[in-house]
């Protein structure tokens, strides 16, 4: 059992990918390179994505032929490397690093991006049982879109690594007749933006690779991106190890997630916080759709699979896996930092709606309909919805939300909201105060359910303002 407490200041990371761009991919089928300049000058650069969501749809797929950064001039330099497949609904609210590339040095005023023609819309279907997903094509409205930047992405040698926010905005993209069906047309929405030397941007939420090699002495270890990239991650006493475990219990067949930021000098991986999330070369990370028994202490729930290492068991991007409990896994909570002690995960607390990733052996998930794992850990997501008017309670340090997206299919009931001094607002909001009744919000947390009501809480790491 892992309980919530003694919540430290963590920044929520969007994707930074250096330089090459797969946005928010999930499996991406190409590696990323890079780019060299006509002069051989080159600086380091991100991208950084995220997505809003819709009602029950579960992913966006489509291949992602170019993105190029343009200059005043016209000029332009790819940022992408091969033609990966991306999966647009990935993320939300959360920053992952997914590669680190050198481009051109110079000032790049927009950003061009060209899509696959064809594409693939997946959505959750209800009904008395499990949940299942479908999927049907979509139609684009354009395969080019551009973005003029409002305030330029300046590569310069041999200083801190620059990069873009690129959000897809599913929710403006995918289009919905007036009862809310998905019609299947898709007019593809970008918001992109700039992020600089010392922004929150920049923080790495969660990055999560297998472990090459570990130098216990040197306090640091080696770890292969999803594009094959090596990064070496540092650590030292400030860094907060999951589990109470340390460098020293890493091998080459762990797989971790990290937390931290990019060293300014030497483009090193900082850590501020390590969780091992597999001791046996397996783990899928996912939402949970469906809990069986719905009370009580969980023998199994269902996974929708966004990310998955290695790809060649018998669970598939995209779809459901069942996930079996024997009652001697390990639950877990990665940035587990709160002052509520009250809250706990466990096989007790798990429900639908909430952001897990297993640990195992990949002979255990040979078989998708009967997965058996050491690990469950507990992870951060998105939370679109609307502010229950009355609900703001300054005081308690609470509001109540009802859940909007794809999370609010499996969530029908009112989120009780709880937020902390370490909480940040982001995106127009100041504090608690200022959050009106009907206001639209992202809350970035952990879900977990009270042991005490059983109602379902959202602990809050940050809370956006939406559109």
């Amino acid at each position: 059992m892992s309980l919530i407490s003694d919540w430290k200041p963590r920044r929520l990371v969007w994707i930074p990918l250096a330089a090459a761009a797969a946005l928010a991919a999930a499996g991406c089928s190409s590696g990323l390179s890079s780019v060299a300049s006509t002069s051989g000058v080159t600086g380091s650069a991100f991208v950084i994505g995220t997505d809003a969501p819709l009602a029950s749809v579960t992913s966006f797929v489509v291949q992602v032929k170019s993105v190029d950064a343009v200059d005043a001039s016209g000029n332009s330099v790819s940022l992408l490397s091969g033609s990966p497949t991306v999966d647009f609904a990935r993320y939300n609210g959360l920053q992952t690093l997914l590669d680190m590339n050198d481009v051109p040095v110079g000032t790049y005023t927009s950003v061009n991006i060209t899509l696959g023609s064809s594409a693939t819309i997946g959505y959750l279907a209800t009904g008395s049982g499990a949940p299942t997903i479908q999927t049907e094509a979509a139609t684009l409205t354009t395969t080019n879109v551009t973005v003029n930047l409002a305030n330029p992405l300046v590569i310069a040698k041999a200083s801190a690594p620059a990069g873009l926010r690129v959000d897809f905005d599913l929710r403006k993209s995918i289009a919905v007749d007036t009862s809310g069906n998905i019609t299947g047309t898709v007019n593809p929405t970008f918001n992109i933006k700039t992020v600089g030397e010392g922004d929150s941007d920049a923080h790495i939420d969660e990055f999560t690779a297998g472990i090459v090699s570990v130098d216990a002495a040197a306090q640091s270890f080696v770890m292969q991106g999803p594009h094959g990239e090596q990064f070496t991650v540092k650590v030292d006493g400030q860094t907060a190890w999951d589990n109470n475990e340390s460098i020293s219990d890493l091998t080459t067949n762990s797989i971790v997630q990290v937390s931290g930021e990019l060293d300014k000098a030497d483009q090193t991986f900082d850590a501020d916080e390590v969780a091992i999330i597999s001791q046996h070369g397996f783990y899928a990370t996912g939402q949970v759709t469906y809990v069986t028994p719905a009370s009580g202490a969980a023998t199994s729930f269902d996974l929708y699979v966004r990310s998955l290492m290695p790809t060649n068991t018998g669970i598939t991007l995209g779809q459901i896996a069942t996930v079996n409990l024997t009652g001697s896994e390990k639950f877990l909570v990665f940035r587990m930092h709160n002052t509520l002690t009250q809250f706990a995960f466990n096989s007790s607390t798990m429900i639908p709606g909430q952001t897990v990733a297993i640990g195992g052996s990949a002979s255990g998930a040979a078989n998708a309909g009967a997965v058996s794992v050491t690990r469950v850990s507990l992870r951060d997501w998105g939370f679109n919805g609307t502010v229950v008017a009355g609900s703001v309670n300054s005081s308690q340090g609470t509001f109540q939300m009802k859940v909007n997206g794809f999370a609010g299919v499996l969530i029908p009931e009112t989120v009780t909201v709880w937020v902390d001094s370490s909480s940040e607002y982001r995106d127009g909001l100041g504090d608690l105060a200022e959050i009106g009744a009907n206001t639209n919000v992202r809350v970035v947390g952990l879900l977990l359910r009270d042991p005490t009501s059983g109602n379902v809480v959202l602990l809050a790491h940050y809370v956006d303002q939406l559109d």
